[in-house]
């Protein structure tokens, strides 16, 4: 098991390790009492431990920057387009409440395809995970997240609900909780009392969404949708259009990473069994076609959004959000994920590094 370290020298010292146990600033992902959470430090090695500070990000953005002249601002919902492609930024939050930002990581936009994982989970929360996966499989989709052809006569249900198909049909679940108590949670699982719908996004959003009618009345038309087809389109766009920060999506990540629970309060927001599935479809499905790759060069569960954001989660270990609105063309923020990559690369973040014998090469390339 992975015993991860926050001290900015990362140094590798028994008192210093149980002091920080103790004060909160390291941990193990199972809350292990001091004496083990040292034991299990003392069988991993050094380069185990993590140093995240405004350096390492500077660094980081300075790699992706490039990229942002690689990929183009959406122009789909016309709003969009008035971003600046130029523009970068990121926060990161750890679960022993460090924070760490550089960039346009205050810059609002709206969060977009990552209110898909805020639904998802709500719906686990409040009607289990039964009534949700009645309504969608958990499979990557393979094809764009707008796709009709996944939803055709020879599926009876979407994919996963992290494209918009499978997440039109959750939202119809989250009708009976209303705007009014979504944002609120918004709120809270973000910590960002400033989020708001984005009227001129929504509007122009709610004007050009035939493609996103037309896969709500097909899910009707299977039986995915049972009430009123506005309704749930209504809403879903409402929630898409909601403006947020690098920094509102970092302390999402955050609660995700520390298992449901909000580090600075001690409140429980989602159930760990929640997060868990969560999570997992974030890593395997969250970067829309895409996915795959993403999960071998960062391996970190993430969800983007054609606003330009990115949500990523070191399970244990904190949540990051990322801001860049060109995007690729599968609708991944181009630099955003250049910028992860970088990250996952030099502190060796991926899920699966844990379990590697030998350190990453200092020449190797990215």
């Amino acid at each position: 098991m992975l015993c991860y370290n926050i001290d900015k020298d990362c140094r590798p010292h028994g008192a210093a390790v149980v002091e920080s146990a103790q004060n909160g600033r390291s941990f193990c992902p199972a809350a292990l009492p001091p004496e083990t959470v040292w034991a299990l430090f003392q069988e991993t090695d050094e380069r185990k431990c993590f140093v995240m500070d405004e350096a390492l990000l500077k660094q980081a953005l300075e790699f992706g920057k490039p990229y942002t002249g690689k990929g183009e601002v959406a122009s789909y919902i016309p709003e969009l387009s008035k971003a600046d492609g130029r523009e970068l930024g990121i926060c990161v939050r750890t679960i022993g409440g460090e924070e760490y930002h550089c960039g346009y990581w205050q810059r609002r936009f709206t969060i977009q395809s990552i209110s898909k994982v805020i639904n998802l989970a709500m719906a686990l929360e409040h009607y289990g995970f039964d009534a949700v996966f009645h309504k969608t499989k958990m499979e990557p989709s393979g094809a764009s997240f707008n796709a009709m052809s996944r939803i055709s006569d020879n599926e009876d249900i979407p994919f996963n609900p992290l494209v918009n198909s499978g997440a039109i049909a959750i939202v119809e679940l989250l009708l009976p909780l209303g705007l009014d108590h979504m944002l609120s949670s918004v709120r809270g699982l973000c910590s960002d009392k400033y989020i708001t719908m984005d009227e001129d996004v929504f509007k122009s959003e709610w004007s050009h969404s035939a493609r996103n009618r037309s896969l709500a009345y097909l899910l009707q038309s299977k039986g995915l949708i049972d009430g009123n087809v506005d309704e749930t389109l209504l809403l879903y766009t409402q929630l898409c259009s909601l403006s947020v920060t690098a920094e509102s999506l970092s302390n999402l990540g955050q609660v995700l990473a520390n298992g449901g629970v909000q580090p600075e309060t001690g409140r429980r927001l989602l159930k760990e069994e929640v997060v868990r599935t969560t999570l997992t479809m974030m890593l395997t499905c969250g970067m829309y076609d895409g996915s795959g790759e993403f999960a071998v060069r960062v391996g970190l569960p993430s969800k983007s959004g054609v606003g330009g954001g990115i949500l990523s989660v070191v399970p244990g270990g904190m949540g990051i959000g990322v801001y860049g609105p060109s995007l690729d063309s599968k609708g991944n923020s181009a630099a955003g994920q250049k910028v992860l990559e970088y990250i996952s690369r030099t502190e060796k973040l991926h899920i699966l590094d844990r379990y590697t014998r030998h350190p990453v090469s200092t020449s190797e390339t990215f």
